[in-house]
């Protein structure tokens, strides 16, 4: 059976005041993340998915689209509206939209 594509964006589609959850680990996600978002690592996501808004489009990125991808499908198949942001956390970096990081360091995609 062939699994069905993710609906997906580009990052300049992700609106400013939209639910971002960054699915990357607790090490990636400290190096850099885009401020407001939401992180909840992929592998605590089936215990935490009730911290999820259901009422609202949740848009999910990784480092390149992999593991949002997979979060995704997940989310949608349990009745969220989630959308995979193309390029992840690389594309974002790429694309000149913020970033902060959890230490005094410039924050980067690891």
């Amino acid at each position: 059976m062939f699994d069905s594509p993710v609906p997906a964006l580009d990052v300049g589609s992700v609106p400013g005041d939209g639910y971002l959850l960054d699915v990357r680990e607790h090490d990636e996600w400290q190096a850099g993340h885009a401020p407001g978002a939401v992180h909840i690592p992929l592998h605590e996501l089936a215990q935490r998915a009730g911290e999820v808004p259901r009422e609202q489009q949740v848009y999910v990125v990784c480092r390149s689209g992999g593991r949002s991808a997979q979060a995704v499908r997940a989310l949608n198949d349990a009745g969220w509206q989630a959308a995979n942001v193309t390029g992840g956390m690389q594309a974002w970096a790429l694309a000149g939209r913020e970033m902060t990081s959890e230490n005094e360091a410039d924050p980067q995609v690891i």
